[in-house]
């Protein structure tokens, strides 16, 4: 059984302000960071430091090194990794004095994928194989319905939830992974146990974790919901804390772990990634986490 995790690679620009800017203001930023991002590479990256042999597949540009080299560093396999002469994908992202964020995304090399690319990607990866996703990257529908015909199981982190996911199949999704924001945006509705049923309803064979921000998460597979609470601790930076949520929950699946003990090991982890400055190098190792735990 092999992993993919196939999405963006971002490079951020963080900068710290007072407040998130309103329209037609200007602030003073007190400090710029430059830290490398993307949920695709987040995801991979948690899902290495969690343990888990993990191959990314995704386009940088030539400006994409330290991206690169982030993966290298942190056990990534990017054979899969293509550079193109063009600018990447970046971001601008504001933190505020409370640790909330707000992003502006420039998706570059991320919306350049082709069909032949995905082919080639997808010719090393088989029955009872994991693709993990996000919404950074263009033709999700193809990759979808090409992960979905070789037997792959398919877990997607619908984010940003766009119109581009009115064109997916996602009656192949075998986990969604979702924020309280995109459970909304999905069924209507703000109760997350009416969020839980209506997705169940719409996508029956599908399993679902709903993270529900400071009234932590559930896991819900149509018949048996599960939760748990969050680590309380002091914010700093939120940017990365549903991606090291994903990774490390995926982690602890794939080796395992029960859904109660895989809930409890991501949402600490990501309470350890909140608590850290930047995207990527706010995540923690799983030795971090075991260790946190023990406490």
């Amino acid at each position: 059984m092999k992993v993919l995790n196939y999405g963006s690679l971002n490079v951020d620009n963080v900068y710290s302000v007072h407040h998130i800017v309103r329209g037609g203001e200007t602030i003073l930023s007190s400090k710029v960071e430059q830290f490398c991002g993307g949920k695709g590479l987040n995801q991979s990256i948690a899902l290495a430091k969690a343990g888990v042999p993990v191959c990314h597949a995704g386009l940088v540009g030539e400006d994409g090194g330290m991206l690169l080299d982030a993966c290298r560093e942190s056990g990534v396999d990017i054979t899969h990794v293509k550079t193109l002469p063009v600018k990447g994908g970046h971001t601008i992202i504001q933190v505020d004095e409370k640790g909330q964020n707000c992003i502006i995304l420039y998706g570059g090399t991320n919306q350049m994928q082709t069909k032949e690319y995905i082919d080639q990607v997808l010719e090393d990866f088989g029955e009872g194989d994991y693709l993990i996703l996000q919404n950074e990257v263009n033709l999700l529908d193809y990759i979808i319905d090409r992960a979905y015909d070789r037997g792959m199981k398919i877990v997607l982190n619908p984010s940003p939830f766009d119109e581009k996911l009115d064109a997916c199949d996602l009656t192949k999704i075998y986990l969604f992974m979702l924020n309280e924001i995109e459970g909304e945006q999905f069924t209507g509705s703000s109760d997350k146990d009416e969020i839980l049923d209506r997705l169940a309803a719409k996508f029956p064979n599908a399993r679902f974790v709903l993270t529900l921000g400071s009234d932590g998460a559930v896991y819900y597979d149509g018949k048996e919901k599960v939760f748990q609470d969050i680590f309380k601790v002091k914010a700093v930076d939120t940017t990365a804390a549903g991606d090291t949520f994903t990774g490390f929950f995926m982690a602890s699946i794939i080796g395992g772990a029960s859904v109660k003990e895989a809930l409890r090991t991501a949402a600490k982890a990501s309470s350890i990634a909140v608590s850290r400055p930047g995207a990527t190098p706010s995540i923690p190792t799983m030795d971090e986490v075991r260790e946190s735990l023990k406490d």
